[in-house]
């Protein structure tokens, strides 16, 4: 069984460097970083410029992963010089050799990656000049503030991010950021600020756009949602759930519609295209004070930190960033709805149980509740339970995707060779969720995507 490559092609940013604004009464600021934290930025890293079909790479970088090439090719040869005369008085070298091994291949696979990331600034160079510009036809004024521009992403990443983060930018200058004379009103000052901000965070990049403006308007959007029928007259919704209404297809609370924003067409998409990336986005707001929509994103698209997972015969992988906890089943805890739909209490909090072995068709160790793992993950917003026979442990698994070979299918965001050769599924909580509503896979299903995956 051999993998496929998991690096695509790639398409060039379209992201420009802003022209310089001549002879004219700025309505927008662009805020400065210390130059402390420039010029250490300027020493850590040269900015990259892409052309086409390629990537300017530092030298740095490439004579780092020459080096791991190299201390690679002489640990293979050590382990073979042993293998020709191997006896169990030599185990504990042929032991040693292999974890040198997987270290070198670890910082290998790590410095590879590396040479495939670009700094966020390319995603962020497009906005002072757009910003200048729809401020001006608003009669607005903003100062705009970019922070953490090296923070480094996958390119395949950055390029994809770009439309969301737009549409965002024009969402906060449209709708969240007041007119000077209204800000004076609410005793702000009358240039409002918008708020760029990224940075790592374990094993993703986290993106922040935030303003200082009129915040979301909570009874505006429950009005509206009402009015369309997506809330029930008396229903009460907590503010995470308000401001999930943003992200409906089509919705919109803007009574004119424009070229900068209120067509209703554009919430929904950002929230598609984050998720199709693997990432999440939410959004924290207060009336009069502002509003900050936070995208959570892999560094990378191929390779995923995962939680290998036990269904009867088969493996599954969960990312590990959508994973709360895990924990034994109490039999006093499990309750059951309607004569069928299953819940677990856990500190005060009702989750559904999803049982994998009905989603996917297969033939568990055993039904009875006590008898399996309770593994808690979030998505799309919600908590749910997932049962399974057994953990099987942790490790980063190399993405190969499903989608050339068996379309796309609901639930299973990817697929990826194990040690042993076998091939485990990576699951889509979100898609599990919606997965488990309705029918589920049969065995013969499940058996095709597996050997769509082994055989490509």
């Amino acid at each position: 069984v051999t993998t496929d490559s998991v690096t695509a092609s790639l398409t060039e940013p379209t992201a420009q460097q802003p022209e310089q604004i001549k002879n004219r009464e700025p309505l927008i600021t662009l805020a400065k970083e210390p130059e402390e934290r420039r010029a250490a930025d300027r020493r850590q890293a040269a900015t990259p410029t892409v052309e086409a079909g390629s990537i300017r790479v530092s030298i740095d970088k490439i004579d780092a992963l020459i080096n791991m090439v190299g201390e690679l090719v002489i640990t293979q040869s050590m382990l073979n010089q042993l293998g020709e005369d191997f006896d169990m008085a030599r185990l504990a070298k042929l032991q040693e050799g292999l974890a040198q091994l997987e270290r070198n291949t670890r910082e290998l696979q790590e410095n590879v990656m590396r040479i495939r990331m670009l700094p966020i600034s390319f995603a962020f160079n497009r906005f002072p000049r757009m910003v200048h510009d729809l401020t001006q036809k608003l009669g607005k004024e903003v100062e705009l503030k970019l922070s953490g521009e090296q923070t480094e992403l996958d390119k395949t990443v950055m390029e994809k991010i770009g439309d969301p983060l737009v549409h965002l930018v024009r969402n906060s200058l449209d709708h969240g950021l007041e007119r000077p004379d209204v800000r004076k009103k609410a005793g702000k000052s009358p240039v409002g600020l918008l708020h760029l901000n990224a940075f790592h965070q374990g094993g993703n990049i986290v993106i922040e756009i935030s303003d200082d403006g009129a915040g979301l308007n909570k009874a505006r959007i429950t009005a509206k949602a009402k009015e369309r029928g997506l809330v029930g007259e008396e229903e009460v919704l907590t503010d995470e759930k308000i401001y999930e209404l943003i992200f409906q297809a089509g919705f919109s609370t803007a009574d004119v519609i424009s070229d900068v924003s209120g067509r209703g067409v554009g919430m929904d998409v950002v929230k598609r295209n984050i998720k199709d990336l693997g990432g999440t986005i939410e959004v924290k707001s207060e009336e009069g004070v502002g509003t900050r929509f936070t995208i959570r994103l892999p560094l990378t698209l191929a390779i995923l930190d995962g939680q290998l997972v036990r269904v009867g015969s088969d493996t599954f992988i969960l990312p590990l960033v959508s994973i709360v906890e895990s924990l034994q089943i109490s039999r006093d805890n499990v309750n059951v709805i309607a004569g069928k739909s299953e819940v677990y209490k856990l500190r005060n909090e009702y989750l559904p149980i999803v049982r994998l072995y009905n989603v996917f068709g297969q033939t568990p160790d055993s039904t009875t509740i006590e008898g399996g793992l309770l593994v808690v993950v979030e998505g799309d917003g919600q908590r749910i339970g997932l049962f399974v026979d057994d953990l099987l442990g942790q490790q980063q698994v190399v993405i190969k995707s499903l989608e050339t070979n068996f379309q796309r299918v609901e639930g299973i965001s990817g697929a990826t060779i194990l040690g042993d050769g076998t091939v485990a599924l990576i699951l889509d909580i979100s898609g599990v969720i919606q997965c488990s509503r309705r029918m589920p896979f049969t065995p013969s299903d499940y058996s095709a995507v597996i050997q769509q995956t082994a055989a490509a």
